[in-house]
């Protein structure tokens, strides 16, 4: 297997919630892999679980940060700027709507929740870029997390679906605007994973189960798995690849009509 060496780059993860996220997961991967990390994450319930989480990383330098908050957005990136050298490495994991808005209808979505999830879940991509790109040293890369529902309609996943959409297109406008300077912008779209923003989609465990079935390694993703492939296109392994999304789904997003193997056996059998 090719090693990716990181040592000497610097790497900025944003939304940490604790040790079950994607975000933490990749931050796990890059400290493996040699960079300095510094973490983001978002109030005080969450700051003893960061800390906890990341307590066998000696050197990580921790921020809380509410990415719609441009003056502690520009505040933390002048930070790490001028007192930790510049950053090489992003990782966006940021990402919210109110539950009110995912258990409804889309239709009935209210202005106010629409525009709060597209600020927080696509806009935040655009403003974490334009306040790093002083401190971004050249050659560095970002990596953001989007989903299935980008381009498919997923029921009760909502106006999530209409950012994770935003965020894709943000993500190949942002690699456009940023390439001539050899910065990399990508997404990686993740299959279901068990993490804390997961339990706020209503029916869950029925599109877990369903994913699983249908999907053609018949098997959920890891954490891992994400993980492994963001620090990819992170590092200069993808130096070739940019305003890419990667599917991380066990090849979901590949089968096209979507019935489980049991599924076509009662189809068989009933003729």
């Amino acid at each position: 297997m090719l090693a990716i060496d990181l040592s000497g780059k610097k790497a900025l993860v944003l939304g940490v919630a604790n040790q079950r996220s994607i975000a933490f997961a990749t931050a796990q991967k890059l400290h493996e892999a040699g960079a300095e990390l510094a973490i983001t994450y978002q109030g005080d319930r969450v700051k003893p679980l960061v800390e906890k989480a990341t307590q066998h990383m000696p050197s990580v330098r921790l921020y809380e940060l509410d990415v719609t908050d441009e003056d502690n957005l520009r505040a933390v990136m002048a930070d790490l700027g001028e007192n930790w050298g510049g950053i090489d490495y992003i990782v966006h994991s940021v990402a919210f709507a109110p539950r009110r808005a995912m258990e409804g209808r889309y239709i009935e979505t209210t202005k106010e929740d629409w525009l709060l999830a597209m600020e927080v879940s696509a806009y935040s991509l655009v403003a974490v870029a334009r306040e790093a790109e002083p401190y971004w040293n050249e050659g560095g890369s970002m990596v953001t997390f989007s989903y299935y529902a980008a381009e498919k309609v997923v029921p009760k996943y909502n106006v999530m679906g209409i950012a994770k959409s935003a965020l894709e297109a943000s993500v190949r406008m942002l690699a456009y605007e940023l390439g001539p300077k050899g910065r990399r912008v990508n997404a990686v779209s993740a299959g279901a994973l068990r993490t804390l923003s997961a339990r706020g989609i209503p029916g869950f465990t029925l599109l877990w189960d369903h994913v699983n079935a249908v999907a053609p390694l018949k098997r959920p993703v890891t954490h891992e798995e994400v993980a492994q492939a963001s620090v990819f296109l992170l590092s200069p392994l993808a130096s070739g690849v940019t305003g890419e999304t990667l599917y991380v789904d066990a090849g979901f997003h590949a089968v096209g009509i979507q019935l489980s193997e049991e599924q076509v056996q009662s189809k068989k059998g009933a003729k």
